[in-house]
């Protein structure tokens, strides 16, 4: 790596934007929870993850994390959680609660949306709870939602149809319209049209409208973000099965409506995808849909013992910094070799020229995307491939060089350019006649231990890509 210097000092200029000269990042001081499906909200200079089982953290950086719970038996959000939902608890036969998620709603109080679910069935239980304060405690208003056994709308539930009612999402749209998208597994994903006087469904006889999935495809864990340049809705959603060997991988499709229609960069209709008829988990027949963000992934050679990388990044959850104009993606992963043991990790995201999103392939370090000169492109790097297979394989990494004279070389062969932009336009990676559209950005690298520079980009088929600068 070129370093600067002045006067013999290091310029600790963590997340400058300098055009030709480096960037320089202080070590972040990382700070880890474990959350479950992390949705987040920012209340005032302070972030807040919530998930399941009423595992809560906060943090004021997105790199130091405290953990405010770890379960429902230390959790301060309700003054009795098992005596204020023991209906719920008793009609998902559970001892916890999944997914949940907090909207500030515009009269100022907080909106948690609770859900509860029995876990080998869609017997399930949707509903929400108010405060004054963000930490609480809550109060329960309604549960609205079912699923499973009971009837609700006058309609027999069928599981390959109809939703199972967990995993939501409250927002407001560009026009001020409140919503929720909610599901897993089971029928698909599934919005209503919210009422943000009362935190229930305008339509209480629905379960609104369906977006994706079904026939009990391996689909949940939707997340919309909207982004004003583009003009399009983001949704998020977690492919695959969400333990060590589920194959769990984070995809979106976008539309210009909130409740859709939604399509992939290859333009397929989202609400078409779903299981094969009469089948369970039937992966074939979703993996080549939706765009791809992050899966399975090694940082360095697996030798049985390294836990550096990724395994079933999912359930994710976004957010938007309108004064710095920056996106994080906020999920949960496990690590090679760990087992089942999984921590809340942040990555930046950008937005091609087209439009899609692209995930920075190393967590969050306060590092400001900045344009670059050629001689800090150069270097050997490692090379995570992706693909869009729903599988517990994870992806080794290759070694490449990307040489002064734009080619590149090594494990796979092609090309690399730099735009003169690079904050606002595409660079390129160009290997084996593919063409992967996104950005260069120096970013810290733990594994390392130092600063380095990489690139994440995407094909036209939705297939993403990493590159990170490894010298050794």
């Amino acid at each position: 790596m070129k370093r600067f210097f002045l006067a013999g000092v290091m310029l600790l200029l963590a997340g400058c934007q300098l055009k030709g000269a480096e960037q320089v990042i202080e070590r972040p001081e990382y700070a880890d929870v474990s959350v479950h499906d992390p949705s987040i909200i920012r209340d005032k200079d302070t972030y807040y993850i919530i998930g399941s089982h009423m595992q809560f953290a906060k943090s004021d950086d997105l790199i130091q994390w405290k953990q405010l719970s770890n379960s429902v038996a230390d959790s301060s959000l309700f003054n009795n959680i098992r005596e204020e939902l023991a209906d719920e608890f008793d009609y998902a036969q559970t001892d916890t609660l999944w997914a949940s998620d907090i909207q500030q709603f515009k009269n100022g109080k907080y909106y948690l949306y609770y859900c509860f679910c029995q876990g080998s069935s869609p017997l399930s239980v949707l509903g929400v709870a108010i405060s004054d304060s963000i930490e609480g405690p809550y109060q329960k208003v309604k549960s609205f939602l079912y699923s499973g056994t009971s009837p609700q709308f006058g309609k027999e539930y069928n599981a390959a149809v109809h939703p199972n009612v967990i995993d939501p999402h409250v927002f407001y749209d560009n026009e001020e319209k409140l919503w929720m998208v909610y599901g897993s597994y089971s029928g698909g994903i599934f919005i209503l049209e919210m009422d943000d006087e009362t935190g229930l469904p305008k339509e209480q006889n629905t379960y609104g409208k369906h977006l994706l999935g079904g026939n009990h495809s391996r689909i949940e864990a939707p997340y919309i973000q909207y982004n004003s340049e583009t003009g399009y809705y983001y949704l998020f959603t977690s492919f695959g099965g969400l333990d060590a060997n589920g194959g769990y991988n984070i995809r979106v499709a976008r539309s210009k409506q909130p409740d859709g229609p939604y399509e992939d960069i290859q333009g397929n209709a989202m609400s078409e995808v779903k299981g094969k008829y009469g089948t369970q988990f039937d992966d074939t027949s979703i993996q080549s849909f939706g765009t791809k963000l992050i899966g399975n992934f090694l940082y360095e050679e697996d030798d049985g013992l390294t836990n550096a990388g990724y395994i079933s990044p999912g359930h994710n959850s976004s957010y938007y910094d309108e004064k710095t104009g920056e996106y994080f993606l906020i999920f949960h992963t496990r690590f090679p070799n760990s087992g089942e043991n999984h921590s809340v990790r942040v990555h930046q995201m950008y937005f091609t020229e087209d439009g899609w999103p692209v995930v920075s392939p190393l967590r969050y370090s306060n590092e400001k995307i900045a344009d670059y000169s050629d001689d800090q492109i150069s270097g050997e790097y490692r090379l995570i491939h992706f693909d869009k297979l729903i599988t517990d394989d994870a992806k080794a990494p290759l070694k490449i060089n990307l040489s002064k004279d734009k080619k590149v070389s090594g494990a796979v062969s092609g090309l690399w350019k730099l735009a003169e932009d690079n904050i606002s336009k595409d660079s390129l990676l160009i290997l084996d006649d593919i063409e992967y559209k996104g950005k260069f950005i120096f970013s810290w690298d733990e594994n390392q231990g130092k600063q380095v520079m990489t690139f994440t980009g995407i094909s036209e088929e939705g297939v993403p890509l990493f590159i990170v600068e490894n010298e050794g």
